[in-house]
Order: structure tokens, then sequence, then C-alpha cells
């Protein structure tokens, strides 16, 4: 018998006792005989190294939640929060997490996107004013709470029509919008305590799972990038597997804010800039004009 006919023989002797085969990636299959069973229990079925460093799970090359079930035969692979698909999830979830905060510490607010990003995530909101940064401190300890109550992300799926009546009732427009654009017949949600967001996921098992972040700043952007639709509050943070990766990352920011070329023309008396008369503009101290002045005469006398 060849590799590929003892592998389907395997798996109908499987089926046929009413369980199923999991394996690690590259190793062995183990049988289930009781299913379904949850993605992280399979793992630490399988003894997988690490899971409390695990946010995810890739089930048969898909990632998905450790919560997720499984009911067939599966290959396994743990994703930790230090490597990058890992980490796109963890900056993810804690976009949620800022979410939480804010609808916590300002209820008329209104949730529409919260995308994981390059260091960080950001969440766009709507609000009767726009948030400023003075207002970051206040929703960062809100969200070191949320952090500390270790609530699940606890995933369920609806009709679109379901889903839209969901967020309807809740006040959600943005989230009607989206879900009739995409027209889809079933949809996602991830509801933490009283939270609910629309999302594919896959999210970390529980808020306790953020271990290092901070808010950043805040900017306006249009809902869906057109200057047509409401301008909205977006507010940008940072998040990674530890708090060491994080005050490294700050650090970096702190010392090329040294390096600023605004800041050191200020500093050095060359030139400053005004947002009053556009942020971009640069109006030259007289010591600038002169070095100014005197780079541009060497650049013509050396051609």
């Amino acid at each position: 018998m060849n590799t590929s006919d003892a592998f389907f023989s395997f798996c109908r002797r499987v089926s046929a006792m009413g369980a199923f085969a999991v394996s690690l990636k590259d190793r062995p299959d183990e049988v289930i005989e009781v299913g379904p069973i949850s993605t992280l229990e399979a793992l630490q079925r399988l003894k997988a190294r690490g899971l409390e460093r695990a946010v995810a799970a890739e089930v048969n090359g898909e990632l998905r939640d450790l919560s997720r079930p499984i009911d067939g035969r599966s290959e396994l692979r743990p994703v930790y929060a230090d490597e990058e698909a890992g980490l796109e999830i963890l900056r993810h979830s804690t976009s949620h997490v800022m979410a939480m905060a804010v609808k916590s510490l300002f209820p008329s607010a209104k949730v529409t996107i919260g995308p994981a990003i390059e260091n960080g995530f950001y969440y766009d909101f709507d609000y009767e004013r726009p948030f400023r940064e003075e207002d970051l401190p206040r929703i960062e300890e809100k969200m070191k709470e949320i952090v500390e109550a270790d609530i699940p992300f606890v995933r369920t799926e609806m009709t679109g029509a379901e889903a839209a009546a969901f967020f309807e009732a809740r006040g959600e427009d943005f989230k009607v919008e989206l879900i009739r654009d995409l027209g889809e017949e079933r949809v996602s949600l991830y509801l933490n305590g009283d939270f609910a967001d629309l999302c594919r996921g896959p999210h970390i098992p529980s808020t306790g799972k953020v271990r290092a972040f901070h808010l950043m700043k805040v900017a306006g952007a249009y809902w869906r990038g057109s200057e047509k639709n409401p301008m909205l509050s977006r507010i940008y943070g940072v998040a990674f597997a530890d708090q060491k990766a994080l005050k490294a990352h700050l650090k970096r920011l702190e010392e090329a804010q040294k390096r600023n070329h605004v800041r050191l023309g200020a500093q050095l008396d060359l030139f400053s800039t005004h947002e009053e008369i556009g942020g971009g503009m640069i109006v030259w101290h007289p010591r600038g004009a002169m070095l100014r002045h005197l780079l541009e005469e060497f650049e013509v006398g050396s051609t």
C-alpha cells in the first residue's frame, strides 16, 4: 500500500470510529475519540509548546481563534504573539479593546472600523466633537481596566439581515452600512461583554492577552476615505507582544524626534512653521535664509 492509500485508509478507520485525527504541523496524527473540541484543547492534547504565548492557531493553513471548534481532520500550528501573523492579530484585538474603552467613556460615540497597521492599530469614531490628545490618557487607563478584567472574545455568526438589525438597534449606522454593502449571506461578530463588533477575526482568546500598548495621537479621517462623507475622529496606537518591545519602539521614536528637521530648525533659529499659514510652509529666519543662500551659491559655483 502506498503512502496516499495508507492515509485514506487511516481516515476511513477514524471516521468509522466516530472520531477524527489531528496533528501538529509536520508531526504524526493523533486520534481524537470525542469531539468536537476547541482548537486550544486539541493543541493541549498534542502537547504543543508555549501555548501561554499563543494568540491564535493555523488550522489546515487558515488562521482561526483558539476557541473555534474542530470536528474533522486538522493540521494545527500555534500562532504566537511575537510572530508576524500573531502580532497582527494582537494589534487588531487591541483596537477592539480601545473601542470598548471609548464606548465605555463616551457612550454616544459610534464605531466604524479599526484595523491593525504597521506597529499598531487605529480606530475611527463618529462623535459629537473630535477627540483630543488630552483624551488619550483617560482612554488608555480604561483599556488597562478592560485588559485586567480578561474579558473573552466570543465569536458568533448571524445572517446579514440579522446583523444589520442587531447594529441598527444599537444605533451603529456605520456598521449597518458596511453589512449591507458586503451583501454576504452570513457575517461574523465578536462580543466582549456588552461590546459587539462586526469582524472576520481571528482574535486573541481574551483581553488579558494584550500586554503592551500605548495610544499615540488623534487625527481626522473621512468615512471610507471620501470627502463627501462625515469626518471621523481617528485614534492611533501601538501594540507589541511585551513591554520590552514596546519600550524599544517608543525609544526609537523619541530618538527620531530629536533629529526631526522641524524641531532642529526651530532650535537652531533657522526656520519655523506656523499652523495659521500652513503647517508645511517654511518661514525662514535670518540665519536660515543666509545658510540657504550660501548653500545655493555653493551649488551654483560647483556646476
